[in-house]
């Protein structure tokens, strides 16, 4: 089994795009005003918009509503990502910061309020353990 992908649910595609595309620098497919995939070599981003929830289970999704789950993007410079999203980004939870775990992290919300950690591996054995993922 692999994971593919994990989907975000909102009621503004446009606006997460572009939030995503600029902390990442990937651009995103868009088939459809409803629907973008931010595609990286280990896993996918979808966004979807509530137009699209009763395709699956009417009522099952609701947009900038979760308090449960982080997106986590492995990033080459951390400090560098924080640089690009000081004064787009509203919301820093917390700044970059060295983690005891061997990983330099910054945290954020994206604009629906979904919890995001950029983090680069600083330590040699955080760097061994994502070395699989190196660009």
């Amino acid at each position: 089994m692999n994971l593919v992908s994990i989907r975000v649910i909102t009621d503004d595609v446009t606006r997460l795009v572009e939030f995503y595309e600029r902390a990442t620098g990937v651009r995103a497919s868009r088939p459809t005003e409803d629907f973008a995939e931010l595609r990286t070599a280990s896993g996918t981003l979808a966004i979807g918009s509530t137009r699209t929830v009763p395709l699956f289970a009417p009522g099952s999704a609701a947009p900038a509503d979760n308090r449960s789950v982080i997106i986590e993007f492995l990033v080459d410079d951390v400090d560098s990502v924080h640089r690009q999203l000081t004064g787009f980004v509203a919301d820093f939870v917390k700044e970059p910061t060295t983690m005891p775990w061997g990983n330099r992290a910054l945290l954020v919300r994206d604009p629906d309020g979904n919890l995001v950690n950029f983090f680069t591996p600083v330590t040699p054995e955080a760097i061994e353990k994502f070395a699989a993922y190196a660009r």
